[in-house]
């Protein structure tokens, strides 16, 4: 019995014990996506305070028993609560938490929260950035946002990238967004030697895009966000232990299309065809087969490799990073090979009073930019010569030659005949170097006895050298009997100063009444130290050195009053004056306000049990101005000096003269006035969420070219304010996840926009859009009461079969005389209807990422089958040299080389496309060292295209297609490691 209670006590003492003991656990935490480490993450045992915090490598240690609820938590993450049951390691990954990483976004001279904004603002973060084969900022948001189109100049590496947002703003000025880049505004006119102005910029040093489309949001920009402004931010350090990155890919870059042109075979059997065919004609003919689109185009090759660190250091918030890029281009020749360095050092002092935000960026760019001429070259150079003749004496390259004992190598060029593809890339060498810094300091300084204001200050500088030269070998043939080689060279020095100060007052009264104010002033120049030489002009005796130097000014006050009562209405009201120093005292201030209100419905009491997470309605005015692209002191009277050759004499002396330029002291802003509607909302735990907007924009005062009485000015021509144009449209975009479980998740994006473009006064028709067929042609017209950029051509008559009668047009005003009476506005080049289809999945270490636009009734005029589809192109008159045609000759069986041939509308055609612009799949390797994680992936850019388009691509930027550098298909195998 005895032994029996004791028994019972030994029991009753120690199960207590038992039942409370606990266990140690380790573990580590990592981030789901990358499977990197996350030092720093809080771990905690709900409703205690017992917890601990991961080391640099993400491991924690601690004691819990069976049942406890661990909470995992971090910024920018979601929270995690796991409950325990017994086992010893217990490895967490975290999700990161979109609502909060896309909370934040940057707008000008501040920044709010996503929920608060009243004007129309995308944000797209890294995490959604694009993939591929990136060179230029402007790829990584190409299809993600409605209303913003961006098109490569051509398929180059590191071209020049066109944004649009919400379609053309001008008809003479520049239509391209304001950059703005950590709160510098940039040039847009670019840098001389360089591809793209943003080559400055590493895109894997970039952490979100803002752009910012309605003119209530760009207002407080004034001027220069006239078409909208794009807000780049970079990546910065953040308060921890050190991580790096490393990252490396390999690009093969594929030629993917051809112009159709004769074969050396077919171009035998049709030259019999021409009329000028005779015995001399024939002598012509080679014996080759050569085709110049294979010599001229080549697989390509590209390498980038990037290396950054980020935490912190001495209390110091810094991130750094290099980079190194090479591309070779498809067309022989072609190279973009860049360096860049960034540095960010983000310190707080004063109990955090005074933040400091320093950021530095240097690129060195080199440029070898192959000769483009001979894109057109190899389309009709005869295809029955060979690359190479051991008897020319032009570097042994074939061309056709004329005797002639007074040239320096015995012969020259015959005159209009085409030159030697291959010759034009060897004997051409045009190379550029650019020499970049971007750099900025920020003070954020909060008043210790008025915290609710805060004084700031941003200085800048951004400066650019750059200096190209281009060296034509004596051996390229030419026409010119004294041609010995030449020498053009250049440098430019582009200095961009910004001053800003500015005060932000941010206070709530009443814990309902939330007022942030801001006012300030920003001074910035532009200045450009240009020079030129060439050695033609030097031996020819003409003047053969240019210099030019020149600056602008943009002076500015803002404000700008938001006011949010109790998170469900919203107010913003700004105001901009900007005077700028390339328009006469009398016009050079201009005044910008906005005014837009929101209301956040689902922060109403009845929506408390809705389904909709977010359901705001926004309607936005405002006025903003242009006089970007707007030459300098276009106001006073200048003068140009003659050049040797024509020069005035009087007696046996000739003496240089100088002439006015037009002048225009009447310029004034273009001014932009927008109305935008639009709805935000998101559902369903937010798994589906979107946006509409509507809207319309009338610019007043557009500048451009009008004629003036004789005898009134310097010229019989002058830019002047004359006409006005609108555009309104439809934007709408969806995400949805439709499947979202512990292992894999499906997001969709698409969206779509609706925009249609017109001239609404305009007193004097606009020739635009020159062709190669003739002299000064042009194929596009802007007209009062249609699209900008409309084709203007005659309208061809068809054959029975569908095919196009040569020389028969509609006599369209019916007096029996086909002239330019009969020319017609025929479509135009601007899309009316622009989508973008994105796919993500991810399943468990996989993810998989589709992007793909899609571009409706866009046309564009084919001037390749235009200039290069006529017979009797074949053989001149001169019948001493031979020229190939495009394929097209068959459908069209055109054979006399016309005007108005040129300008049928047969040429005219629908450019409406579907692009799969890329294709990447990838792979997160988990620890496969210690503390190391990688990702790897392989990528294919340019992957298909669907379109009815006859032409190599139909996405030509200003819809005329002439000698397009054709886009490559890329290949890329990639590989990143954090650790």
């Amino acid at each position: 019995m005895k032994t029996t209670i004791n028994k019972l006590l030994l029991f009753l003492i120690f199960a207590p014990i038992s039942l409370f003991a606990q266990t140690e656990i380790t573990g580590t935490v990592t981030e789901k996506s990358t499977s990197i480490p996350i030092p720093g993450v809080n771990v905690i045992i709900k409703n205690s305070t017992t917890g601990t915090a991961t080391d640099f490598d993400g491991s924690y240690l601690l004691n819990a028993k069976k049942g406890d609820v661990i909470v995992f938590s971090y910024i920018g993450f979601q929270t995690k609560e796991i409950t325990y049951t017994g086992q010893k390691t217990l490895n967490v990954e975290l999700q990161e938490d979109a609502a909060l990483l896309d909370e934040i976004v940057v707008i000008g001279y501040g920044s709010v929260k996503k929920e608060d904004l009243t004007g129309t603002v995308d944000l797209v973060t890294d995490k959604d950035f694009n993939d591929g084969p990136i060179v230029s900022a402007q790829q990584l948001i190409s299809g993600k946002i409605a209303g913003v189109s961006v098109t490569s100049s051509s398929g180059a590496p590191g071209e020049g990238q066109e944004i649009r947002i919400r379609g053309t703003g001008s008809l003479s000025l520049n239509s391209s967004p304001l950059y703005v880049i950590d709160g510098v505004p940039i040039d847009n006119d670019g840098v001389g030697g360089s591809r793209n102005p943003l080559n400055l910029i590493n895109p894997n040093d970039i952490e979100s895009i803002s752009v910012l489309k309605d003119a209530s949001a760009t207002a407080i920009y004034g001027s220069r966000g006239a078409n909208g402004v794009i807000i780049v931010s970079t990546k910065k350090g953040k308060d921890k232990e050190f991580t790096f990155n490393l990252s490396s890919s390999t690009t093969v870059h594929n030629p993917t299309k051809t112009i159709d042109v004769l074969n050396a075979d077919q171009f035998r059997n049709i030259i019999e065809l021409d009329s000028n065919y005779d015995d001399t004609t024939a002598s012509l003919l080679g014996n080759a087969n050569t085709n110049w689109q294979d010599e001229i185009y080549t697989v390509a090759f590209g390498q980038d490799h990037n290396f950054s660190a980020l935490g912190s250091a001495f209390g110091v918030p810094m991130r750094a990073s290099v980079s190194y890029s090479n591309h070779d281009g498809i067309l022989k020749g072609d190279n973009f090979e860049r360096l860049t360095g960034a540095l960010s050092l983000t310190p707080k002092l004063f109990d955090d009073h005074l933040k400091i935000e320093l950021n530095a960026k240097g690129s060195y760019t080199e440029n070898k930019f192959a000769n483009r001429d001979a894109i057109g070259s190899a389309l009709v150079y005869d295809p029955t010569q060979p690359v190479y003749d051991s008897s020319s004496p032009f570097g042994g390259y074939s061309a056709w030659l004329s005797e002639n004992s007074s040239a320096t190598l015995g012969y020259t060029q015959i005159s209009l005949s085409p030159s030697n593809p291959v010759a034009l890339l060897n004997l051409v060498d045009d190379t550029a170097e650019v020499r970049r810094f971007l750099g900025n300091a920020k003070f954020d300084y909060t008043l210790p006895f008025f915290e609710a204001l805060t004084a700031t200050v941003n200085v800048a500088l951004d400066k650019s050298n750059s200096h190209g030269r281009k060296i034509t070998s004596q051996y390229l043939s030419s026409s010119d009997i004294d041609w010995n080689g030449s020498l053009t060279s250049y440098t430019q020095e582009a200095t961009n100063k910004l001053f800003d100060a500015y005060l932000t007052y941010k206070q709530t009264f009443n814990d309902a009444h939330n007022f942030n104010m801001v006012a300030g002033y920003s001074y910035q120049s532009f200045e450009y130290d240009d020079y030129s030489y060439d050695s033609e002009d030097e031996e020819d005796g003409n003047q053969f050195e240019f210099i030019d130097k020149s600056k602008n000014v943009l002076l500015s006050y803002f404000g700008r009053l938001n006011y949010d009562y109790d998170g469900r209405y919203l107010l913003t009201a700004s105001l901009r004056a900007d005077a700028s120093s390339k328009l006469n005292p009398d016009d050079r201030w201009g005044f910008f306000p906005s005014l837009a209100l929101a209301w956040n419905i689902t922060n109403e009491s009845f929506m408390e049990d809705s389904f909709f997470n977010n359901l705001k309605l926004r309607v936005g005015y405002g006025e903003i101005g242009n006089v970007n692209g707007l030459g300098d002191y276009l106001f006073l009277t200048r003068y140009t000096g003659s050049t040797d050759t024509a020069r005035y004499q009087l007696g046996s002396t000739f003496y240089q003269t100088y002439r006015p330029e037009a002048i225009n002291d009447n310029l004034k802003w273009e001014v932009g006035r927008t109305l935008n509607i639009g709805v935000d909302f998101s559902l369903l735990d937010s798994r589906i969420s979107g946006l509409f907007n509507a809207y319309i924009r009338q610019t007043e005062d557009l500048i451009a070219t009008t004629t003036v009485d004789p005898f009134t000015n310097f010229s019989n021509t002058i830019q002047a304010n004359i006409g006005d144009m609108e555009n309104r449209g439809l934007e709408f975009a969806l995400n949805v996840i439709p499947v979202k479980t512990e292992n894999f998740q499906w997001n969709v994006n698409y969206n779509v926009s609706f925009n249609q473009n017109e001239v609404t006064n305009l007193p004097d028709d606009q020739p635009t859009g020159g062709i190669s067929t003739g002299t000064g042609n042009n194929v596009q017209l802007n007209r009062e009461g249609e699209s900008p950029y409309s084709f203007y051509v005659y309208k061809q008559i068809y054959d029975v079969n569908g095919k196009p009668i040569e020389g028969a047009f509609a006599d369209l005003n019916g007096d029996n005389v086909i002239n330019d009476d009969d020319k017609y506005l025929y479509k135009d080049a601007l899309a009316d209807v622009t989508m973008g289809i994105n796919t993500d999945l991810s399943y468990k270490n996989w993810d998989l990422a589709i992007v793909t636009r899609a571009s409706i009734g866009n046309y564009v005029y084919n001037d390749v089958n235009a200039s290069k589809g006529i017979l009797n192109n074949v053989v001149p008159t001169t019948n001493n040299y031979l020229s190939n045609i495009v394929s097209d000759y068959y459908n069209t069986g055109f054979i006399n080389v016309e005007e108005t041939t040129a300008l049928s509308d047969h040429f005219v055609e629908d450019g409406s496309f579907f692009r799969i612009d890329n294709i990447t799949l990838g792979y997160n390797a988990n620890a496969i060292f210690k503390g190391i994680n990688a990702r790897f992936y392989g990528s294919v850019q340019n992957v298909a295209l669907f379109t009815d388009y006859s032409g190599i691509d139909p996405e030509i930027s200003g819809g005329i297609d002439n000698n397009f550098y054709p886009r490559p298909r890329s290949f890329v195998l990639g590989v990143n490691f954090d650790f």
